[in-house]
């Protein structure tokens, strides 16, 4: 029996992959096709995605699919990273290539909307976690230093809504890609125009929102003939490749939360899921995230810095002249003494450095402790603050969900980390269990199954996730040592900036 073919196109900050989901009946095996780098490029004093050589690798893939699955392929979806949009003319004109979040033009612009809208009052018609790159911050940008290149676009598609749009036309914007925009009502689900109005915003740009599992229609004309595919549909997924992998977590349903997601790569994204947003000032203080999810759930977050630390202290060492992989890396922070130095990983120095391994070093000498010097040190330095901030979350959604979750589900790119994962464990003092590794294109394909009525519900594409993968665990150890290592980072984050 040939198996039906559902492909994910999945984009990362780092690289992107066009990926298939072969349905067996049972099981969704995953086969990686086509995968290309990705990163944003410097045009004259701005940071920008090339979204036309992305669009290219995304046709190559396509065309490599079509070569090896032909009749069988059923359907395609793409999930990205959130926040970032698109600009299109009334004729569908590219107006300028999107800006990547990491551009500096959004310092200071949070601020600034704080003076108009306070705090307080954003959080609530929003629900979002205060980063300077949400998309609200980049439009009010936009209109500040480029208003006639926003007065001149007829459509914001958010970055995997433009891709939607290139394979089939469709100008919808998918519900969970949206939700990362503080731009969304976290309670109605709808645009917030009322809020973007009072804010100067406008809402003209906005397109229909749309759910996850929605038909979008049949690839392009052209681009069937370009491709060989024939008769494709394209289906939203889960379009915010978090909201993609959590759909994807291999956890058991129960009567109250009792577990705990991380998804684990350049960014690390740790919450879980709640039925309604969750707006109270503890909320607020923290600075937390109400997200969309599938079937209307909503994921209470926190993003931290995540790998990106470690991702760019390996750029800096090769540049260095000092290449090495990643598994050389961790093998070397094995060995690093434990528990030294510790860092903020959300402090805003690390949010886009000319130099990681030197922010790294400043920070720990300005609070007093150990410098790492050797490449294993740094790398151990920022894993062991990544496990200690992924303790310190967990505390915050604990207390906001009323009770002790029992489970860490670490998914992603990152639950390959087996470092990692042990010091997640230790630091949490909770059993960890790890995979899909390939959690977003799970969550994706297994999505636009669901669209075809091959399975239900979320906890029956959970199961099928289950059977799918073989799962890790990690059982907590050292818990005294762990503990002093607590308070210390715990004194650290007080004294320091950070979102």
């Amino acid at each position: 029996m040939n198996a039906q073919v559902y492909v994910a196109v999945d984009l990362g900050a780092e690289s992107g992959r066009v990926m298939v989901g072969r349905w067996t009946g049972k099981r969704m095996l995953l086969e990686e096709v086509h995968r290309f780098p990705n990163g944003p490029v410097w045009l004259a004093e701005s940071l920008r995605w090339d979204v036309p050589r992305l669009w290219e690798e995304i046709q190559q893939g396509l065309t490599a699919v079509a070569r090896q699955y032909g009749r069988r392929v059923v359907s395609v979806g793409v999930d990205t990273w959130g926040v970032d949009y698109v600009l299109l003319s009334r004729k569908g004109e590219l107006l300028g290539l999107p800006y990547a979040y990491r551009d500096a033009r959004t310092q200071g612009v949070m601020e600034r909307v704080f003076r108009k809208v306070p705090r307080a009052r954003l959080f609530t018609r929003t629900g979002l976690q205060f980063l300077p790159f949400n998309t609200l911050f980049q439009l009010i940008s936009h209109q500040e230093t480029h208003p006639d290149v926003l007065a001149a676009a007829h459509r914001l598609l958010f970055m995997p809504d433009f891709f939607h749009w290139a394979l089939s036309g469709s100008e919808v914007a998918e519900y969970t890609i949206a939700s990362t925009s503080q731009c969304l009502d976290p309670a109605r689900r709808t645009w917030a125009t009322n809020l973007l109005r009072e804010l100067g915003l406008p809402v003209k740009l906005l397109p229909e929102i749309v759910q996850p599992g929605t038909k979008l229609g049949k690839l392009r004309p052209s681009l069937s003939v370009r491709t060989g595919l024939n008769g494709v549909e394209v289906v939203a997924p889960p379009a915010h490749d978090t909201a993609a992998a959590v759909a994807a977590v291999p956890a058991r349903e129960g009567r109250r939360v009792n577990w705990a997601y991380i998804s684990s790569g350049t960014w690390s994204l740790m919450g879980v899921e709640v039925k309604e947003p969750v707006l109270t000032e503890r909320a607020l203080e923290i600075n937390i995230t109400n997200e969309g999810g599938v079937d209307g759930r909503i994921r209470l977050l926190k993003n931290i810095m995540g790998l990106w630390l470690v991702q760019q202290c390996r750029r800096a060492f090769e540049a260095r002249g000092r290449a090495f992989t990643y598994p050389e890396l961790v093998q070397r922070a094995s060995e690093a003494p434990p528990l030294r130095s510790f860092v903020h990983p959300d402090d805003p120095r690390f949010l886009n450095p000319p130099d990681m391994p030197r922010a790294i070093q400043e920070f720990c000498q300005e609070t007093g402790q150990p410098v790492p010097r050797s490449e294993g040190e740094l790398v151990r330095c920022a894993l062991e603050s990544l496990a200690l901030r992924y303790r310190q979350v967990l505390g915050w959604l604990e207390e906001l969900v009323g009770n002790r979750l029992e489970v860490v589900h670490i998914v992603g790119g990152g639950s390959q980390n087996r470092l990692l994962n042990q010091l997640t464990a230790d630091a949490c003092q909770r059993l960890v269990v790890t995979g899909p590794a390939e959690a977003t294109a799970m969550g994706n394909a297994l999505t636009q199954m669901r669209a075809q009525g091959e399975i239900r519900s979320l906890p029956e594409l959970r199961e099928v996730v289950r059977k799918s993968v073989d799962l890790g665990q990690y059982e907590p150890r050292n818990a005294p040592a762990w503990e002093d290592a607590f308070k210390r980072f715990e004194n650290l984050t007080m004294h320091s900036g950070g979102f």
